[in-house]
């Protein structure tokens, strides 16, 4: 394999050029280490709603279950954090990855091409690209690979990038040269800023996050009302949450993307409150094709609008 070594920085190097911010590849095992704090989570009921992370468990743990004849898992990390910002201050905000076009299809097509770079340039393999939509434990894995710490707000954190990041992992049937295993200790030391800062409490302890007291779960993920007992928390917050994330220190190092695909469209950061109030089922269409928020959809974001009008006329 050591021969080969200099394949992993070609690889890498395709990697950078797709715009990715780092390239990790690791030999597939089963998380061991995972398990207990998994399973833990899932018997408190912290998922909520969302009954697909109590599905396929064991594919999560192992990869070698969920890809036939698995042996290298590529990690990447992919920036999101935006140059533009909303412009009005009173407008309901949504969280910053979901400016631009789904990351789901942006990462994917990369990945894709990552592959076909690999089988024709490298080796011959099958593989399969994987971007939050299969039992991947992502976070897990990018910690493997030494590209961050899992910080007390469940997020990854990277000492050079912060963490407005995608994750995302291309799975493949071939060995590659392997990078060393190479831990990142944990940055956070006493800093508690995501804990305070939560409004709702979901960071419940260190590396707890309680998904159902969580803004974003409840915006995007909850397909019923909204927690009433959650009223008057969402500090305007109408599509996910970036406050736990926003207060991070090691976020002061985040710097602002080149992806083409992210850029909002201008007229989705000049809308006010009255426009995003009055938003018709045509408008949303407009702005929001292609984007994350179709996965709430346009009576999901409306019944999240509504819930925050009810926040302030209280």
């Amino acid at each position: 394999m050591q021969e080969k070594k200099h394949l992993s920085n070609i690889l890498k190097s395709k990697a950078k050029d797709l715009g990715f911010l780092e390239c990790a590849v690791l030999q597939v095992q089963e998380l061991v280490g995972e398990k207990e704090y998994f399973h833990k989570w899932l018997n408190k009921e912290m998922h909520g709603e969302m009954g697909y992370m109590a599905r396929n468990i064991d594919k999560r743990l192992n990869p070698e279950l969920l890809v036939e004849n698995a042996k290298t898992i590529i990690i990447v990390l992919q920036n999101y954090y935006p140059q533009t910002k909303q412009k009005n201050s009173d407008a309901p905000i949504l969280s910053k990855y979901a400016y631009g076009t789904d990351y789901h299809f942006v990462m994917k097509d990369k990945l894709k091409k990552l592959l076909s770079f690999i089988q024709n340039e490298i080796e011959p393999c099958n593989g399969r690209p994987f971007v939050d939509s299969a039992p991947v434990l992502e976070r897990a894995w990018a910690k493997c690979a030494g590209l961050g710490w899992i910080g007390k707000n469940s997020n990854l954190i990277s000492v050079t990038h912060g963490s407005f990041f995608f994750i995302g992992e291309l799975i493949l049937d071939i060995e590659l040269p392997y990078d060393e295993a190479k831990l990142v200790r944990d940055h956070c030391g006493n800093c508690t800023r995501c804990i305070d800062a939560c409004p709702t409490k979901a960071i419940v302890t260190n590396h707890v996050v309680d998904a159902r007291k969580c803004i974003s779960y409840q915006t995007i993920e909850l397909k019923g009302d909204l927690d009433k007992n959650l009223k008057g928390l969402f500090e305007n917050r109408v599509f996910g949450c970036d406050i736990c994330q926003d207060v991070c220190p090691w976020n002061l190092k985040s710097t602002a993307h080149n992806e083409p695909n992210f850029e909002p469209r201008p007229e989705l950061m000049e809308l006010s409150k009255k426009d995003w109030l009055n938003i018709e089922k045509p408008l949303f269409n407009e702005l929001f094709k292609n984007s994350a928020v179709k996965r709430t959809g346009f009576k999901g974001l409306k019944r999240n609008l509504k819930f925050l009008q009810q926040e302030n006329d209280d």
